[in-house]
């Protein structure tokens, strides 16, 4: 089992994360042309889980809203330019009405480019035969378009996420709830929230926020011409999720192998400590033309094995397209493992990610954002129920 676990949490950790699929350059340029945004990051931007609305165990076609095609965007629609990249159509950045997108996020993104068995470009100025940095890929892209916007969702994999992610998991299947083994006070998790590798990782994001800036004023941009969204990460779990803590349900029906007290501990203590760490390295950067998009509790109400939503088949609906759907069933992907992916279409890579709802909802607040050309910062929350334009009612506050 221990095997079983490490080998299939272990590509969680490649999950924190479009290639240059735009169109052919244009006589645009800075500040000139049709309007474009852009999104540069990990897998919290790039559309990992996009093809998945909700959840069910019986039948992935119940939830399957985007099919096998979902993260393909190289030029001919035919494969993903960079693989695992994971940019799906889901994304938040095509947010439309006139309106053009480039996806250049990818799955597993830290702020610097990784290579070796798997390429994952950072925000960096990175080039060499498996390809380039997002910011040298931003910097290309936006000498010959007109980029008012760039959104920028960095850092959860410079705190190591999926390691941790991989730990409370698998704290929850080996210890019995009698003596429960929490995740938060083990040595592989704490070490990630130690003054010192906090102040660490702030230098690395402030480092990649910089990379972005320096990337626009090559292309030829004045601060003032366009505008950094900078957003936070969501909450994935509830406090209290609603499989009993007696037993293995949590995880074989939910996909949510998290004690409560580890779940609250990553809401009350975690999350904060990475949004503060996000939005400090701003300051820290010195970017002044930066807007925030606060996403902490943008799926409150709607997380993975929260009361109130469910599995397809515990909410007696038959598919995604079902009415009601978006409100009866979760907006993050199910923890998946190498006995629940291993012969499915699921990545474990999707795992504890926004899924198609989640991605709609985000991309109703990032328009909100853009706020017609004239950028705007925020808290992303829901409104109501029921879909507008196809997407969840969200608002920005």
């Amino acid at each position: 089992m221990i095997r079983s676990l490490a080998a299939t949490l272990a590509a969680v950790s490649a999950t924190l994360v479009a290639p240059l699929t735009a169109s052919p350059a244009q006589a645009d340029g800075p500040g000139a042309g049709s309007p474009w945004v852009v999104s540069v990051g990990d897998s919290y931007i790039s559309g990992e889980a996009g093809r998945w609305a909700g959840s069910s165990n019986d039948s992935s076609a119940r939830a399957d809203a985007l099919g096998p095609t979902a993260y393909y965007d190289n030029a001919g629609g035919t494969g993903e330019a960079i693989d695992r990249c994971h940019r799906s159509k889901s994304a938040e950045i095509h947010i439309g009405g006139g309106v053009s997108s480039l996806n250049l996020a990818c799955s597993g993104a830290k702020s610097a480019t990784a290579t070796g068995d798997t390429f994952k470009p950072g925000l960096d100025f990175y080039s060499g035969a498996e390809g380039v940095g997002q910011a040298r890929a931003l910097q290309t892209f936006a000498g010959t378009h007109n980029v008012r916007m760039v959104v920028v969702s960095i850092g959860g994999n410079d705190f190591n996420f999926a390691s941790i992610v991989q730990q409370c998991v698998q704290d929850f299947l080996l210890s019995p709830t009698w003596w429960k083994d929490y995740c938060s006070d083990d040595s592989s998790v704490t070490a990630n929230f130690t003054s010192a590798n906090i102040a660490t990782v702030k230098a690395r994001i402030a480092g990649a926020l910089t990379n972005v800036r320096t990337a626009m004023r090559n292309a030829g941009y004045a601060d003032t011409q366009w505008t950094m969204l900078v957003q936070t990460y969501p909450s994935p779990l509830p406090n209290s999720l609603r499989y009993s803590q007696s037993g293995y349900s949590r995880q074989s029906t939910g996909g949510c192998g998290f004690w409560d007290s580890d779940a609250t501990w990553a809401n009350n203590s975690a999350l904060p400590t990475i949004n503060n760490t996000v939005t400090g390295a701003i300051s820290s950067a010195g970017i002044t033309n930066a807007k925030t998009l606060n996403l902490a509790n943008a799926f409150a109400g709607r997380r993975l094995c929260e009361s109130g939503v469910g599995l397809y088949e515990e909410v007696g609906l038959a598919s995604w397209t079902s009415p009601g759907a978006v409100d009866r069933t979760e907006w993050v992907n199910q923890i998946r493992t190498v006995s629940t992916a291993g012969s499915s279409p699921y990545y474990i890579q999707e795992s504890l990610h926004p899924n198609y709802w989640g991605q709609l909802a985000v991309r109703s607040c990032v328009r909100q954002a853009y706020n017609a050309g004239a950028p705007k910062g925020g808290t992303c929350v829901r409104t109501g129920t029921g879909l507008l334009g196809g997407e969840p009612r969200m608002g920005l506050q």
